[in-house]
């Protein structure tokens, strides 16, 4: 059976490729495998210590009884208490200080000790041997000796324990994990499988649904999922990027729309003006026609200007050179610009502000402003520059109607006229706020439309002072290798 799919053909793309709910359940069989074999080597090795440490004591504690029947009663009630309490395994030996045999827990231990190591009174000595060859025994052995003394004689008190009891109980466990290991990673391996699929159904179903939304169909969404998980942060976050991709296409057949619609009527304008001055053949109709042809020209140039502009400002990509602006230079001079043009009255107070950003652009967007604001005045324009902390606001007000509070964030929008009546001719292009905005933003900063206090039309720009640059500390070596001098006379 295919452990995977085999990707496309190519440089790179020979390799069999698992999907994630293969890799998810190999990962954790893997995992829980060599957990279980470290867990396993480890709980193996610290329960034959335990055993050891086990066995060791239950033999001095059995040497340790026999020494206190020794000292109560007499080596026959001793031989008599060794064989009561004998069992299978384990062997008793009392010496004399000669190595004789004086009480034994059983017949074939009788004749010859069983170790070699003769303890002083009150101490201890332990050894491991393979074998009992005294008694033809090839098990292996953990021997307990303890010194004694009763009275004025000594003696010798052998215990020697069986470690097969250790041995078998180890096997036995290791056995047990063994046969339980194929079970447990069976089990990990199944329920694994099972929940990454069931994961997996829904991402499946999630890109079924993505799949069949296209151009046509932008309004489609996935469903999202009650569960309250990652599933469901991910169908939420893909309705949030439909809805934006369906914003962006709306706004992009919209762009398209208004950007054809404004083109078209100076491109009629220049195709009829071109004809008829062809088909004049003393050319006295291109003499008439030229001034228009001019005109028309000039628009459809600015307004391709301003979509550019307007499309690098959208996408981030608008460039702003930083430098440092005296903003009230830049202002007192589209004033001036305007006041040579306009029919209305124009007062301006302006107080020094220097900013850091772009003077050209910050000129295109005061220009925008006071032209709008020049063809919605009815008499009067009024100009103000002010700083407020670590900000400068330019205000705009004119005596024309204030714009509706449903339109002033609309009016920031491209192609948007609120006077639909109005011609294209003396109401502009519907662009020039928008870039406004745009330029604006990437001076973080923000514009807006507001009520002066008269309750005419006002529009507010807010920019951001530079921060402070507090001045370097200057030692008097370096004040004199820059040629500053001290204040005080020679």
């Amino acid at each position: 059976m295919a452990l995977g799919k085999r990707a496309p053909s190519g440089p790179g793309r020979d390799k069999i490729r698992w999907g994630v709910r293969k890799r998810s359940t190999a990962v954790a069989v893997v995992v829980v495998a060599v957990a279980l074999l470290l867990g396993g080597i480890v709980l193996l090795v610290l329960l034959q210590a335990s055993l050891a440490r086990s066995s060791d004591a239950a033999a001095q504690q059995k040497a340790l009884d026999v020494i206190a029947e020794m000292e109560d009663m007499d080596i026959e009630d001793a031989r008599a208490y060794i064989l009561d309490t004998s069992h299978a395994g384990q062997f008793v030996q009392v010496l004399d200080t000669g190595g004789y045999v004086l009480a034994s827990s059983d017949p074939e231990v009788a004749n010859s000790p069983l170790s070699a190591q003769r303890p002083s009174p009150g101490q201890t000595m332990t050894q491991d041997v393979s074998s009992l060859p005294s008694i033809g025994d090839t098990d292996d052995y953990h021997i307990v000796t303890v010194g004694a003394r009763t009275g004025t004689l000594s003696y010798t008190v052998v215990v020697a324990q069986a470690a097969q009891i250790q041995a078998d109980t180890l096997s036995t466990v290791a056995w047990f994990m063994l046969g339980a290991t194929p079970l447990l990673l069976g089990t990990v391996a199944a329920s694994v499988w099972l929940l990454v699929g069931r994961s997996l159904r829904q991402v499946e179903r999630i890109r079924g649904q993505v799949a069949r939304i296209n151009a046509e169909r932008l309004d489609g969404r996935v469903d999202v999922p009650p569960t309250n998980d990652e599933i469901h942060a991910l169908a939420l976050t893909m309705n949030t990027m439909l809805d934006r991709l369906q914003a962006s296409d709306t706004e992009q057949r919209r762009f398209v729309s208004d950007a054809s619609h404004e083109l078209r009527s100076p491109l009629a304008t220049l195709r009829a003006g071109i004809e008829i001055a062809a088909a004049d053949p003393t050319g006295a109709m291109w003499l008439q026609m030229k001034d228009v042809l001019s005109e028309e020209t000039a628009r459809m140039s600015f307004l391709v200007e301003d979509l550019l502009t307007l499309a690098k400002a959208n996408d981030g990509g608008l460039r702003v050179e930083r430098k440092d602006v005296d903003l009230d230079d830049v202002l007192d001079q589209e004033i001036r610009r305007l006041r040579s043009t306009s029919r209305n009255q124009i007062s301006a107070e302006l107080v020094p502000a220097r900013i850091s950003g772009d003077a050209r652009r910050l000129a295109q967007v005061l220009r925008n402003v006071l032209d709008n604001a020049d063809r919605h005045a009815l008499s009067r324009i009024a100009v103000n520059l002010r700083t407020a902390g670590d900000r400068v606001i330019i205000t705009v007000d004119n005596d024309g109607d204030p714009i509706p509070e449903a339109d002033r964030e609309r009016i920031f929008e491209r192609f948007v006229r609120l006077d639909d009546s109005r011609s294209r001719e003396g109401g502009g292009s519907g662009l020039g706020l928008a870039i406004a905005a745009g330029i604006v933003a990437a001076h973080h900063g923000s514009i807006r439309s507001t009520d002066g206090p008269a309750g005419h039309c006002r529009f507010e720009i807010v920019l951001p002072l530079p921060e402070p640059v507090e001045p370097a500390e200057v030692t008097p070596r370096e004040s004199r290798r820059h040629g500053v001098q001290g204040s005080g006379r020679r």
